[in-house]
């Protein structure tokens, strides 16, 4: 599992990659208790490996992948995929001082998935960010994350990042996902969270989250083949460690 996260991320972002000398590589791997995503763990209220590779561009422009072992897939009929890949490019800069945007595309991409429709799902999203506050838009151009008649949802977020002093770090969080379609009443809901974040230096980072969410109970459950009738979405704890090159 290791080797073919790695090797997919891997791979995506070197085909991505330009062959120009001035632009910056990053990577990240990390590993945490559970795979939230929008306040939904993905991965079963389970851990999860992950890890990513950024490259910066002139004009603010970027490439990324980014990849994490999940569950939910899985565990649904017919689902058969373990692995989340995510493909994003765009650009980010100042409008004005003080004064900063991110706009690009997001593919989520799940490999083999036989969900009908499918589970991959692509995004629109801009973001501005005015001292620590940033607000994000994401739309879906696609049906979302394998719900029917879903294309046109879209996912709006609040948060906040504040230096606490001695490498910690903490950001309050707050979001709204819209799905569209016949799954609109029971699918759609709110999360938040509370993450602090010490930096231990040399790239190494640990942190802690309280996340939530008031989603439906019977609806963000895992599928019948998982045996289990967990609610995903509820308020817990959440401990990661992230490695930074």
């Amino acid at each position: 599992m290791k080797k073919s996260l790695f090797a997919a991320a891997a791979l995506v972002a070197l085909t991505a990659m330009p062959s120009v000398s001035y632009a910056q590589f990053s990577g990240n791997v990390g590993l945490t208790t559970d795979y939230r995503y929008r306040g939904i763990s993905q991965t079963r209220l389970k851990p999860a490996l992950q890890g990513g590779v950024d490259y910066g561009l002139p004009a603010g422009f970027y490439v990324g992948a980014w990849a994490s072992t999940i569950k939910w897939i899985d565990d649904i009929p017919g689902g058969d995929s373990s692995i989340e890949i995510d493909l994003y490019g765009g650009v980010k800069g100042e409008i004005m001082p003080g004064l900063g945007f991110d706009v690009g595309v997001l593919r989520y991409e799940y490999p083999s998935n036989k969900l009908n429709p499918s589970a991959s799902t692509t995004e629109l999203y801009g973001a501005l960010t005015y001292g620590p506050v940033t607000g994000k838009y994401s739309h879906a151009v696609s049906n979302t994350f394998g719900n029917l008649d879903s294309k046109n949802s879209f996912y709006f977020d609040l948060s906040a990042t504040f230096d606490l002093g001695s490498g910690f770090s903490a950001v309050p969080h707050i979001g709204y996902q819209k799905i569209k379609g016949p799954a609109e009443d029971a699918a759609s809901y709110t999360d938040y969270s509370l993450t602090v974040t010490k930096d231990l230096g040399s790239g190494l980072s640990v942190s802690g989250a309280l996340v939530g969410t008031d989603a439906d109970k019977n609806f963000y459950v895992p599928g019948a083949d998982a045996n289990s009738t967990k609610f995903l979405g509820k308020a817990s704890g959440v401990l990661s460690v992230k490695y930074v090159f």
